[in-house]
C-alpha cells in the first residue's frame, strides 16, 4: 500500500465484510440464522445507541440493506484486495469506487436526514430523544458517509489512477 488513503480504504472495506455478515444482514434474515451472541450484540447496539432502524427497519431502509448485501457486499472483497495492492496498481478500480462511493453517500444522507428529523417517540423500539442522542447515532453512521465521499473525491482527483509516460503512474514518474 503506497498511500495512506489506500490503507484507510482497505480498512474500511475489510471491516465492512464482517459488519455486513453479522450485523446488517440481521435486518433481512431471521435471527435464527445467527449465533445468539451476534443477535445479542445487535440488540445491545440498538439499545445503547438508540437505533430503531436496525430493530424494525422501515421499508426504505430495508432497500438499502438489500443493496448492500446484493451489490455492495461482493464489491467489499474486490475493493479490499485492490486497495491492499494499492490504487496505483489497480487503476481499473477508479470507476467502481466512484460508483460505490456515490451510491453509499447518497443512501447515508437519507439515513442521516431521518435520524435528525424523524419523530422517534412513536417507534416501537427506543430511538434518539434529543440532539445529543441523534448526534451520537449520526457519529455511528458517519464513516459510511465520509469514507464514500472521500472515495469519490479520490477517484475523481487522485494521480494514483492516472497513467504516466510508458504506462507508469504519476507517482513512478516522480521517482525518476
Amino acid at each position: 500500500m503506497a498511500r495512506v488513503l489506500d490503507f484507510v480504504f482497505f480498512l474500511y472495506f475489510a471491516s465492512h465484510i464482517p459488519i455486513t455478515i453479522l450485523i446488517d444482514s440481521q435486518a433481512i434474515f431471521p435471527s435464527s440464522f445467527f449465533p445468539d451472541q451476534v443477535v445479542a450484540l445487535k440488540e445491545w447496539y440498538c439499545r445503547e445507541f438508540r437505533d430503531p432502524m436496525m430493530m424494525e427497519p422501515p421499508q426504505w431502509f430495508l432497500s438499502f440493506i438489500y443493496c448492500e448485501i446484493i451489490f455492495q457486499f461482493p464489491f467489499f472483497f474486490v475493493a479490499a484486495y485492490a486497495y491492499f495492492k494499492g490504487a496505483a496498481k489497480c487503476k481499473w478500480l477508479r470507476l467502481p469506487a466512484a460508483v460505490y462511493g456515490a451510491h453509499v453517500a447518497t443512501t447515508v444522507i437519507a439515513i442521516v436526514y431521518h435520524v435528525f428529523t424523524y419523530d422517534f417517540s412513536t417507534s416501537k423500539h427506543p430511538g434518539p430523544r434529543d440532539l445529543r442522542e441523534r448526534s451520537t447515532l449520526f457519529a455511528i453512521y458517519s464513516p459510511y458517509l465520509f469514507v464514500p465521499v472521500l472515495l469519490v473525491l479520490d477517484a475523481a482527483f487522485s494521480a494514483a489512477y492516472r497513467p504516466g509516460p510508458s504506462g507508469h503512474n504519476a507517482s513512478n514518474k516522480k521517482r525518476r
